[in-house]
C-alpha cells in the first residue's frame, strides 16, 4: 500500500497516483467556480441543483471525464480504479456538483453491455453530453424490495408496447426526458418471468408526472403514471419477457456507483463545517465518533478499490452482483452515520428551517442545513433495494445458495 496526500492508496506508484491529482486538481482550480462549489455544499439529496448539474456536466464532457467508468471505445476515460478514486476525492475535497447522472452511472453501461448497436448509436451520444437525462421507473407501490411484483402492463399493439399503471418514488422524473422501466408483459407462474425492460421518452403521450416531497421539504421522489401510452418495440432492451435479467445487470452497474467514497469524504467535510460553525468543542464522546468515521472512511477507501478492481476483473456475475450488495450497503449506512454526527453537532439549531435559512445566523444555516442533509440520506438504505435484502443476498451467495425471491 502507498499513502499519499493522506489516502491510502492500492496498487499504484506514489509518483503515478501524485502526478494524475496534480492534472485533477489543476482542472479543478480552473473550471469550478464560486457558485458551482456552493451548489455541491448545499447539496441535500442525490444530486446538487439541476443548473450546477447541467453546467458541470458540460465541464466534464469537454474535457473527456464525464464516464469513468465506461470502455474508452465508448467515451470512457480508461482511468483504472485508484485514478476514479482520486477523482471522485479531489472532487469531494473541492465541492464539485453531484451530478444527476443516472444515464452515466446505470443505463449508459447497460446498454454497452445488452444493447442493440441501433440503441447505443442513438443513445450513447446524448447521455455523454448531457443532452438527455435519465430516470429509473422500477418501483410500484405493491413492489419495492420484491421488484418483481410490478404490474404496469405493457401489450403489444401492432408497432408498440402500450403502457397502462404507475412508479413510484421516480427520482428526477420531472427533470428527465427519458426513463427506463419495467413492465409486466406476460403473467407467469414465476414472477421474475414475464417482466420486459423499455426505454421511453418522458413526453409521451399519456405519460404524466406527480411530485413527492421529502421529510426534508425537498422535491426529488415522483409518482408517475402511464394511460395508454405507447412505446416502440424497438426501445426493448434484451429479450422480450426476459427483463429481470436485464434488470440485474442494470443494478450491479448502479449499486456498485450508488455512493461513493467522494460522497462519504463530501459528508465528513460537511460534519466538519459544521463543527467549525458551531464555534464549540465537542465532547469527548463525540469527538470519539468522529474520529472513528475518520477511520472507518480510510478503510473505506480500501475496500471501494478492492470492489472496483474486482468487478473490472474477470469474477462472475453472481460475485460482481453480490461485490455491488456489499459496497451499496456499507457506503450507505456509513453515510447516515456521518450525516447523524453532523446532525448532532448543529446542537438546538438543527432544528432551524433549513429551506429559511437565508435570513438566519450562520449557526442556524449551518444547523438547518445539517439535519436536511440527514433526512434527505435516511432514503439511502431504501433504495436500490433495502440494506436489508442485500444482506439476505449476501448470505446466500456466502452460503452458494440460490435466493429465488426477489433478487434486486
Amino acid at each position: 500500500m502507498t499513502i499519499v496526500g493522506g489516502e491510502v492508496m492500492s496498487f499504484v506508484k506514489a509518483s503515478e497516483c501524485q502526478a494524475f491529482r496534480n492534472e485533477v486538481r489543476e482542472f479543478l482550480a480552473d473550471e469550478l467556480s464560486h457558485d458551482l462549489r456552493a451548489a455541491g455544499r448545499e447539496t441535500v439529496g442525490t444530486h446538487s441543483a439541476i443548473d450546477a448539474c447541467r453546467r458541470w456536466h458540460h465541464k466534464l464532457y469537454k474535457k473527456g471525464w464525464i464516464a469513468p467508468a465506461w470502455p474508452v471505445e465508448h467515451g470512457g476515460t480508461g482511468w483504472t480504479p485508484e485514478q476514479r478514486v482520486v477523482f471522485e476525492r479531489e472532487c469531494a475535497e473541492q465541492d464539485a456538483p453531484i451530478l444527476f447522472a443516472g444515464g452515466v452511472r446505470s443505463i449508459g453501461p447497460l446498454l454497452i453491455e445488452m444493447g442493440t448497436e441501433e440503441q447505443r448509436r442513438k443513445y450513447l451520444p446524448a447521455i455523454l453530453s448531457g443532452a438527455d437525462l435519465w430516470c429509473q421507473g422500477f418501483s410500484e407501490t405493491g413492489a419495492g424490495s420484491d421488484l418483481a411484483a410490478v404490474q404496469t402492463k405493457a401489450d403489444r399493439h401492432g408497432a408498440d408496447y402500450v403502457l397502462t399503471g404507475s412508479k413510484i418514488w421516480t427520482t428526477g422524473a420531472h427533470l428527465s426526458n427519458r426513463m427506463f422501466c419495467l413492465v409486466r408483459t406476460r403473467k407467469s407462474d414465476r414472477p421474475q418471468n414475464g417482466i420486459s425492460f423499455l426505454l421511453l421518452d418522458m413526453d409521451t403521450p399519456g405519460v404524466s408526472v406527480e411530485p413527492i416531497i421529502m421529510l426534508n421539504g425537498e422535491h426529488e421522489f415522483n409518482q408517475v403514471r402511464f394511460e395508454e401510452a405507447r412505446v416502440p418495440l424497438e426501445n426493448l432492451v434484451g429479450s422480450e419477457h426476459e427483463g429481470w435479467s436485464v434488470a440485474k445487470v442494470l443494478m450491479r452497474h448502479a449499486r456498485i456507483s450508488n455512493t461513493t467514497g467522494g460522497q462519504l469524504h463530501r459528508a465528513l467535510n460537511a460534519v466538519r463545517r459544521t463543527l467549525t460553525g458551531s464555534h464549540m468543542t465537542p465532547e469527548p464522546g463525540l469527538a470519539r465518533k468522529i474520529q472513528m468515521l475518520m477511520i472507518e472512511l480510510e478503510a473505506f477507501d480500501v475496500l471501494e478499490i478492492r470492489c472496483r478492481r474486482s468487478v473490472g476483473g474477470n469474477c462472475s456475475d453472481r460475485q460482481a452482483r453480490a461485490t455491488a450488495s456489499f459496497l451499496k450497503t456499507v457506503a450507505t449506512e456509513l453515510n447516515q452515520k456521518i450525516a447523524e454526527v453532523g446532525m448532532q453537532i448543529g446542537g438546538p439549531y438543527a432544528i432551524s428551517d433549513h429551506s429559511g435559512c437565508e435570513q438566519s445566523s450562520e449557526e442556524a444555516a449551518i444547523g438547518g442545513l445539517a439535519t436536511s442533509k440527514y433526512l434527505g440520506l435516511r432514503a439511502a438504505s431504501i433504495y436500490s433495494g433495502t440494506n436489508e435484502i442485500h444482506r439476505n443476498m449476501l448470505a446466500h451467495h456466502i452460503e452458494g445458495k440460490n435466493l429465488l425471491v426477489a433478487q434486486m
